[in-house]
């Protein structure tokens, strides 16, 4: 008989509060927060699985802080690493803008920060300035992406523009190649011949030199592609087989840059570089790479430092930029070359029927179905 819980014991005092007090209950039931000898002589408390299931969620929540802190201070990171170099606030004379967003996305020769050796390595060359090696609009909309390459040999007029450095009104300089647009104003002029021949408004501009763009395939190990067929080119270095292969940074900058190889050139080239960064999008966007620091930030890292933006560009555009490039192979997703309709002084003529077209599709946010062949 123990002596606490054994009413019949004359020397045992009920607490207050002991037992249930509705009619017909003899109150020798102990309440719900009653101490039991048999829990050890500590109170009941919360039941366990109540506890543990108070652990789990603070244990949540604290993760829920860190991945929000570390996302912030990332973002920030990432922010103050883009070299936001591109006003185009002083663009003149713009088209109005349309649904979606468009990103001018532009591939230079820049051997900035080139060793002589990498210089070697690369099959670069040591021209002096800067040109650009390709050139891409991409849309991003309710339809779908869709790149276009403008292929640099375009025939385009160079409209009147404000010089980048003198802020004075310049121009118009007459028909010439797309890119010489850059090469004798920079950015600035080559948004605004490209806006002034399509009337397609540019919300963002990306330009990535060539040392950039091999830093950024070697830190994830190289891309995947299959080729149909091999090819080589002395002027680029390319030398490759047909089938399935993993490309380094140097090689892969090869590939993009090769037009000698090609009957068709320029036209032949622009594909390239579409199936190139769509397929540099896909393998960089995987669980392995943005959820692995350790191999996150080192390719951010790669391409950020050596990235030319808009002013207005920021990680979170960067990132619509980058999925949208990813999702250009997908079924809702569209690349080509801007429309030619033949040549003129040996630069592609683009044609304006479709280019019309095409813009207006874009600007409406509507399914392209502008093809690119003659």
């Amino acid at each position: 008989m123990h002596p606490r819980t054994d009413s019949g014991n004359p020397g045992f005092a009920h607490p207050s509060g002991w037992g249930n007090t509705a009619p017909g209950n003899d109150g020798t039931h102990p309440p719900d927060d009653f101490p039991y000898e048999g829990h050890g002589g500590g109170h009941r408390g919360r039941p366990p699985h109540r506890r543990r299931g108070r652990t789990v969620l603070r244990v949540l929540v604290a993760v829920v802080v860190v991945l929000l802190v570390v996302s912030v201070a990332t973002y920030f990171w990432a922010d103050s690493e883009l070299r936001k170099e591109v006003d185009l606030g002083k663009v003149v004379d713009r088209p109005g803008t349309g649904e979606g967003t468009n990103y001018l996305i532009v591939g230079s020769d820049s051997r900035e920060g080139m060793s002589d050796q990498q210089k070697k390595d690369l099959h670069t060359g040591s021209a002096d300035g800067k040109r650009t090696d390709s050139m891409m609009i991409l849309h991003d909309g309710a339809s779908g992406p869709t790149l276009i390459s403008l292929p640099r040999d375009s025939n385009v007029t160079i409209p009147k523009f404000r010089g980048s450095e003198s802020g004075h009104i310049k121009g118009p300089l007459g028909d010439n190649k797309l890119n010489a647009a850059y090469s004798i104003d920079g950015p600035q002029l080559l948004v605004r011949t490209v806006e002034y021949n399509t009337g397609l408004h540019i919300d963002h501009y990306a330009e990535v030199g060539f040392s950039g763009f091999a830093n950024i395939v070697d830190s994830i190990g190289g891309v995947d592609m299959t080729l149909d067929k091999g090819f080589k080119d002395k002027w680029s270095g390319a030398d490759f087989d047909a089938g399935e292969q993993t490309l380094n940074g140097r090689q892969a900058l090869a590939f993009v840059r090769t037009r000698h190889a090609f009957a068709t050139s320029d036209l032949e080239r622009t594909k390239n570089q579409q199936k190139f960064l769509s397929a540099l999008a896909s393998q960089t966007a995987t669980p392995g790479t943005l959820l692995n620091p350790f191999k996150l930030y080192p390719t951010m890292g790669a391409g950020l430092d050596t990235l030319v933006v808009d002013k207005d560009m920021n990680p979170y555009y960067l990132a619509k930029m980058f999925f949208a490039m990813q999702d250009v192979t997908g079924s809702g997703g569209k690349s080509m070359n801007m429309p030619v309709s033949g040549s003129v002084g040996g630069n592609l003529q683009w044609d304006k029927v479709k280019v019309g077209q095409l813009v207006r599709e874009l600007k409406n946010d509507e399914p392209v179905t502008v093809t690119d062949t003659q």
